[in-house]
């Protein structure tokens, strides 16, 4: 039986792209409520051996290198989480993600296929290599966007949005499957966030413009977001399944 200061104690949750932003903020959120937390990097390991040491011992956080790209990658990188958790995965979240603002006259063979890999193939194929260690109860979530419901969207999200779409789609169908395991799937699709990503190459003026569009005038932070993930995550997410829930401070409304 868990505590109600640790629902989570017992759990194993792997995270990719879990070393900064979104990621790190969800593997701190996981951690503060008893779950051990697998944490996956791609190149960078200082800021993911940072994040181990501030959630504790070596028992309670791991920082695993993967390219979560690739198919043999995430392979290897669940097969890291299993032998150090035991041989389970309870709580998994394709994190990882790349956004290439490209229109349809600016994409590149090779921009699509860096963000499907990622995006889309990444998500899809760490679902299948996980699914073995996945038990009744597990909880899958995957990771969208608003822009996917933004009617004011503009042209050079295309190739970030259709990966994102693919991804919405997965949640769906995953759901109907997965369900009759006993595993939920379902989605948070972030609006505008104060992460590093988001600020790259965009001036002040143009975040305080995207801000301000919001009814609560600012961006979105990314513990909130870890909040919602670890809502879906838990018992609150039992009855919750193949849905895209947009936490966005009311950016979009409805669907």
């Amino acid at each position: 039986m868990t505590s109600t200061t640790q629902p989570l104690a017992g759990k194993v949750a792997l995270i990719t792209g879990a070393s900064k932003g979104i990621g790190a903020a969800t593997a701190l959120e996981l951690a503060s409520l008893g779950a051990r937390v697998a944490i996956n990097y791609s190149s960078d390991a200082k800021p993911a051996e940072e994040l181990v040491a501030k959630i504790g011992s070596a028992d309670k956080a791991i920082a695993i290198k993967a390219n979560a790209g690739d198919v043999k990658e995430l392979e290897r990188l669940v097969q890291e989480t299993v032998a150090w958790s035991g041989g389970k995965i309870d709580i998994l979240i394709p994190n990882a993600g790349i956004a290439l603002m490209r229109n349809v006259e600016q994409t590149t063979e090779e921009d699509f296929q860096r963000t499907y890999d990622l995006n889309v193939k990444g998500p899809y194929f760490l679902v299948q290599k996980a699914l073995p260690y996945l038990p009744k109860g597990a909880h899958v979530v995957l990771l969208s966007t608003s822009l996917c419901a933004s009617s004011t969207i503009t042209p050079n999200y295309l190739l970030y949005v259709t990966s994102k779409g693919a991804v919405e789609q997965m949640t769906r169908v995953l759901a109907k499957d997965l369900g009759t395991k006993g595993i939920n799937v379902n989605a948070i699709a972030p609006g505008p966030m104060a992460t590093d990503l988001f600020f790259q190459g965009k001036s002040q003026e143009l975040v305080d413009t995207i801000a301000s569009g919001n009814p609560f005038k600012r961006l979105g932070q990314p513990s909130e977001i870890a909040k919602a993930i670890a809502y879906l995550s838990g018992e609150g997410g039992s009855w919750v399944n193949g849905q895209i829930l947009r936490v966005n401070g009311g950016m979009t409304v409805g669907n």
